[in-house]
């Protein structure tokens, strides 16, 4: 898709909001869309029962048990510690490599592991127009694995990617927030004290929260990336395992 823009099918399946869906879509029929806009070319679209439970707790049990999962070595501020997650790593052949934080990921194929083939045609079919061609699959073990504040603007997506993403397991918190302004970067830099320039940053920005679900379906497209931040926190009370798989299409 050039514009990045989602392509829906029949308005009875949208539900349009301005801000976060998962409190609106907890009593919804299979496959209906939540479809948030973030003003500026920015969207997300929702669906929190994508696959069925049934289905999904069976796409858990062998990615849990079948995927060869590494906990690498990242950099992150200059500084070297092990990425507070698990992860894995599909990709088309001759696609250009993956790096990010300082780590290059071996890429696996696609053919190697034929459910994660068939979670991504029911990907496909779900975003008409989609064409994903490698997959980044993270293992959040509890509640003191996460992913830090970050936008998957990697120069190899593009500048408008479109990112799917599917959770199983455990449900988790997954946060968005807007970048700062430059305007506001050119202010926190000249010199004000750092507790005045967090707390202008946290009351500044705007924030969306989704409650991810086991068998959900996350889309980011158009300018999320560029626009926009997102994490999945910390939690102490969670204890048990949610993996997810983030779809993308390499240039």
């Amino acid at each position: 898709m050039s514009s990045g823009r989602l392509s829906l099918g029949a308005a009875s399946d949208v539900i349009a909001d301005g801000s976060s869906g998962a409190d609106s879509a907890k009593d919804e029929k299979p496959k209906k869309m939540v479809v948030v806009d973030l003003g500026n070319g920015s969207q997300v679209l929702h669906i929190p029962r994508f696959i069925s439970y049934e289905d999904s707790w069976g796409y858990f049990e062998y990615l849990n048990k079948s995927i060869p999962w590494t906990r690498p070595t990242i950099r992150v501020f200059a500084r070297s510690h092990v990425q507070p997650r698990d992860t894995f790593y599909i990709a088309s052949e001759g696609l250009p490599n993956l790096v990010y934080s300082g780590h290059q990921p071996l890429a696996h194929s696609w053919d190697d592991f034929p459910p994660l083939k068939d979670i991504l045609e029911q990907v496909h079919k779900a975003i008409p127009g989609s064409s994903f061609n490698s997959l980044l699959l993270n293992r959040y073990k509890g509640g003191n694995d996460y992913v830090g504040w970050h936008a998957d603007d990697e120069k190899l997506y593009g500048p408008t990617p479109q990112i799917a993403s599917v959770s199983f397991g455990c449900e988790r918190d997954f946060v968005l927030k807007k970048k700062p302004s430059k305007r506001a970067k050119a202010k926190s830099d000249e010199g004000e004290p750092p507790n005045k320039r967090s707390k202008k940053t946290s009351n500044g920005n705007q924030q969306h929260s989704f409650l991810l679900k086991h068998g959900s379906l996350l889309v980011m497209t158009g300018y999320t990336q560029r626009d926009w931040l997102h994490s999945i926190p910390k939690r102490a009370k969670v204890e048990s395992v949610r993996i997810n798989l983030t779809f993308r299409r390499i240039l």
